[in-house]
């Protein structure tokens, strides 16, 4: 192997980055040659043509992607996401890491993913809920409460839900339970929305409990300040930690005294940029947040952000992933030569599929939890996933990311052995 100080590693797409990962974690338990055949591929990949008269007159034509990766454990779960670069490449690798989302939290569910080739922000609202509910409709016929259930994703959120759900449930008779991330009205679960950003917050508690060390005072930066990373700054800025860089897609500011997050959050949410709020405070490029000075980053926003090309500029020692594989094959080698402990996307951003989950079970028994017993139930799965995780990497001796491979890899080939697929 060449020495890592000379040689320029190659990035590789998303999609042979996580096969990599698996590739490794089947060499460790030992995986069956016939079992590692049935998970190298996808169970089902659908894609569809959706057209909408624009509000102009003209018709735009987009592509819809639906991939069914493993579904041993139960019904086919994933978001849709709404991005232009969102193609059928980048789906069969998310649906992938799904499935081994779903594994390593132990909840009994598949994976799967699906995306619209669209950039949100260049259609209105009545165009976004024509394009929904013509790739509802499109793509019913493969999904359904006991077969597949999508939720939001990137550039999708509640509202979309509600439209996916009302299309799929023309045809298919009242469905709450067919998608998760529904406004509360429609069987959304009180905690649902917070859900993915907390969840990684009771990840790094239990990391921070693991490691001896405190969440107050601690330096964190967090980029993407969408519904992941601004959950995350707003609990953990409640725990005494101070935030002290965030970007949102228009910019970042720092402050390392600490940002006022509710302050962030409120110009968010009346259409501003997190540049907007604080006039004093440093200004940043979206990308500078990543090199930051701090003791913890969360890339929190689109893949990819964290490469061979600024991994050497990290100054974090811990980076806990919000976002879905944030950080490049080679980057994450060069981390890990570096001594920077990274928490998985698979772990730290479990918490979205495991509130789905929450919210899918209470449609399907029709009846509501509390947010409280929500929120305590998603700390108990998080924590005992983290734990599972940190034990095996030492017993192991293997990253977090290797060992939470491990762990999901075992469970799938378990369950694939014994429902007789090999």
């Amino acid at each position: 192997m060449q020495d890592s100080s000379t040689a320029v590693l190659d990035e590789v797409s998303i999609e042979a980055s996580v096969h990599a990962l698996v590739d490794r974690a089947a060499r460790t338990i030992g995986l069956r040659e016939d079992t590692a055949a049935v998970l190298a591929t996808n169970y089902r990949e659908t894609s569809v043509q959706v057209p909408v008269r624009r509000d102009d007159g003209s018709l735009f034509v987009a592509r819809g992607h639906r991939v069914q990766h493993n579904g041993a454990r139960g019904p086919y779960k994933g978001g849709i996401r709404y991005h232009p670069d969102a193609d059928l490449d980048e789906v069969r690798a998310l649906a992938s890491l799904m499935t081994w989302k779903t594994a390593l939290l132990d909840l009994p569910l598949g994976g799967a993913k699906g995306s619209l080739q669209i950039d949100p922000e260049q259609f209105s609202a009545r165009e976004l809920e024509a394009l929904t509910r013509r790739l509802a409709l499109s793509l019913s016929h493969v999904l359904g409460t006991y077969r597949d259930i999508p939720a939001p994703d990137v550039g999708t959120d509640a509202r979309t839900m509600a439209w996916f759900m009302d299309a799929y449930s023309s045809r298919h008779g009242y469905s709450p339970a067919a998608v998760t991330g529904k406004p509360l009205v429609l069987g959304g679960a009180p905690g649902r929305v917070a859900a993915t950003g907390r969840g990684l917050v009771y990840v790094m508690e239990a990391f921070a409990r693991r490691a001896g060390w405190s969440l107050e005072g601690t330096r964190v930066a967090v980029q993407g300040f969408g519904n992941v990373g601004s959950w995350a700054a707003h609990e953990l800025a409640e725990l005494g930690a101070t935030i002290v860089a965030v970007s949102d897609v228009r910019g970042g500011v720092a402050n390392d005294q600490g940002l006022d997050i509710d302050e962030l959050i409120r110009t968010v949410a009346a259409g501003g940029s997190v540049g907007d709020a604080c006039a004093v405070n440093d200004h940043l490029d979206h990308a500078e947040v990543l090199t930051y000075d701090c003791d913890v980053l969360v890339p929190a926003a689109l893949g990819g952000s964290i490469s061979s090309a600024n991994a050497q500029d990290i100054r974090a020692s811990l980076i806990v992933e919000g976002a879905n594989h944030p950080i490049t094959a080679a980057a994450d080698q060069l981390l890990a030569e570096r001594g920077v402990t990274v928490i998985p996307d698979i772990l730290a951003n479990g918490g979205g599929v495991t509130g789905s989950y929450f919210e899918w079970t209470q449609n399907i028994q029709q009846f509501t939890w509390h947010e409280r017993h929500f929120n305590d139930t998603l700390r108990d799965r998080m924590t005992t996933a983290f734990d599972r995780v940190y034990d095996t990497a030492a017993a192991e001796e293997v990253t977090l990311r290797e060992a939470a491979y491990i762990i999901a890899l075992e469970r799938v080939a378990h369950t694939v052995e014994l429902r007789g697929y090999v």
